[in-house]
């Protein structure tokens, strides 16, 4: 074999490997751009680019043949649009799961009187209160602590298994079916987490309002504020250390959810 028909060959297994590449970053870029924490402002768009990129570089040998390029036609577009949405369903079902937390976050700091300390939140994207932006950083390092991320990798990889690039669109129907479920969850979830911390800081206001009955002269009211919030700072710092298991079973629920949006 000559030089010219080597290279060649090579070329068009280069042209092939990048082809596989592209393809699989579709998926995965969008994963990675739904998600929480990895897909806000917060990370810059070349450094989620990159991410993508390199995710796809490494499980592109593990996936089966991607389909072969036949012009700029309508299945094709079809394609990267079936590989958008399903990469983007997967990550918006975890981004729910870290809803559940701020929504916590919204109902504790409306015990706490805290409810008007809002400011830009770069994580979500918009402005919400600093104690929703505690459960929310709180979810993400123990997302990470957790090897949550390496639970995505293995989710995206098997939904490959489950939908390689060039099987049909799966049933619409089932992965709307998955929405009601998430919703549930989620407010379940963050009510669950506000709710021991809401009742002590339920208890601690009307202890005060029985005062300020009682005794007006004493002005408990202006009393009462910086207790509630002591009180919510102390009751947080004791949630922190229980935050492991609720945020396991959230992100258990979106695992599956995951799964079952990539169900054939």
């Amino acid at each position: 074999m000559d030089a010219a028909t080597r290279m060649v060959i090579d070329g068009q297994a280069a042209f092939g490997m990048i082809v596989t590449v592209m393809w699989t970053m579709l998926r995965t870029g969008a994963m990675l751009m739904a998600m929480p924490v990895v897909g806000t402002r917060a990370l810059p768009a070349r450094v989620r680019v990159l991410l993508a990129g390199t995710l796809a570089l490494a499980i592109a040998p593990m996936l089966p043949p991607v389909p072969e390029f036949a012009g700029l036609d309508a299945a094709t577009v079809m394609g990267v649009a079936r590989e958008l949405a399903l990469g983007v369903a997967m990550g918006f079902v975890l981004r729910l799961m870290f809803e559940a937390g701020a929504l916590a976050g919204e109902l504790v700091s409306q015990g706490m009187g805290l409810s008007f300390a809002q400011m830009s939140d770069p994580l979500r994207g918009t402005s919400s209160g600093v104690v929703a932006q505690w459960f929310y950083l709180a979810f993400g390092l123990l997302f990470f602590a957790s090897d949550g991320h390496l639970a995505m990798v293995t989710l995206l990889v098997r939904s490959y298994q489950a939908l390689p690039l060039a099987a049909p669109w799966p049933d619409a129907q089932a992965m709307l079916a998955v929405v009601p479920d998430l919703f549930t969850q989620v407010l379940r979830g963050g009510l669950t987490l506000a709710l021991p911390v809401m009742v002590a800081l339920l208890a601690c206001n009307l202890a005060f309002g029985v005062l300020a009955r009682a005794a007006p002269a004493l002005n408990p009211i202006q009393l009462g504020l910086p207790v509630a919030v002591l009180m919510g700072l102390f009751l947080l710092a004791v949630l922190a250390g229980e935050l492991a298991a609720p945020l396991r079973a959230l992100l258990d629920t979106a695992y599956g959810a995951a799964a079952r949006v990539t169900a054939p």
